[in-house]
């Protein structure tokens, strides 16, 4: 064979099974949907700016310069200042990494905490499930935004504590949808054969079935990163998430507010970022779902 990849034919269409078929035919088929194609670049796009933007523009975020407030668009301040003379498009840059790292980190807790509720609730039954998913469903009864607001009041409005309640309100969608997923699973043969060779229950969970249960757990995630982001910025909006001096998306919009009428640029801005990043994370997350769960194909 001289390491030739060995290749098929199904139907005149060969197919190849390289190590990186699987990685290739995941962003054609991806390429397909130009809505969620376009949306993924983008996003990396926008993080891209976001994180490495300070690099090249070096202006602090917190740097007052009263005397050149509300200040228009020149070459030393691209984007303007605010209220307080500090530079805008140095405020988005630091802003958007605040309010997309929060999004991604409640995203990570989120489905730790709500997968490992409900993959142990699924595959284990008996009382274990009763008592997980009527706590899942006991959470689900609460107004999850408001929970969030009283936490945050109670607890601090530090960056890793917002990231903290947010996932805290927010892992029952996920914990639901893997309880689903493992229960369909676990009744198939090749889980019946693991047990029946020895394998324990957790080495059974760990090995075969959350394995199954990750293209799901990726379709929510993206949903999750754009929940988180719009619970940030609500909450940062009310005045009750990450305080200044420190910059969010959020509390920039939260500050423009009273400046509505004389410089409604400072709401814009911020405001555009936001609907335009959860928007590409909705359509990311649609696409995805359409590509890794065949019952959701659109026909």
């Amino acid at each position: 064979m001289n390491g030739a990849v060995k290749t098929t034919t199904i139907k005149g269409a060969p197919l190849s099974y390289g190590k990186e078929s699987k990685l290739s035919n995941f962003f054609q088929q991806l390429m397909k949907n130009k809505v969620a194609w376009f949306s993924f670049w983008f996003l990396i796009l926008a993080h891209l700016i976001v994180f490495f933007g300070p690099l090249v523009w070096r202006i602090s975020p917190e740097a007052v310069d009263p005397i050149n407030a509300f200040a228009s668009w020149t070459a030393a301040h691209p984007l303007g200042t605010d209220d307080m003379g500090r530079d805008v498009l140095s405020r988005m840059l630091y802003g958007g990494q605040i309010t997309l790292l929060v999004g991604f980190g409640s995203m990570v807790f989120t489905v730790l905490i709500g997968g490992l509720i409900g993959a142990v609730a699924g595959f284990f039954g008996g009382w274990i499930d009763t008592v997980l998913m009527r706590f899942t469903e006991a959470m689900m009864s609460v107004p999850n935004f408001f929970l969030a607001l009283v936490a945050l009041t109670v607890l601090g409005k530090s960056p890793w504590m917002v990231i903290v309640v947010i996932a805290f309100t927010s892992w029952m969608e996920i914990a639901r949808v893997v309880y689903g997923e493992t229960l369909k699973w676990k009744a198939n043969e090749f889980v019946e054969a693991s047990m029946a060779m020895g394998s324990s229950s957790i080495r059974t969970l760990i090995r075969h079935v959350v394995p199954q249960v990750i293209p799901t757990i990726i379709v929510a995630s993206t949903l999750g990163i754009a929940w988180a982001i719009l619970t940030e910025s609500a909450i940062s909006y009310l005045g009750l998430g990450i305080q200044p001096p420190t910059s969010t998306w959020g509390n920039m919009l939260q500050n423009a507010q009273q400046y509505i009428w004389t410089s409604p640029i400072l709401g814009v801005l911020p405001g555009v970022a936001i609907t335009l990043v959860v928007l590409a994370y909705n359509f990311l997350g649609d696409g995805l779902r359409d590509l890794l769960d065949p019952k959701h194909v659109k026909k």
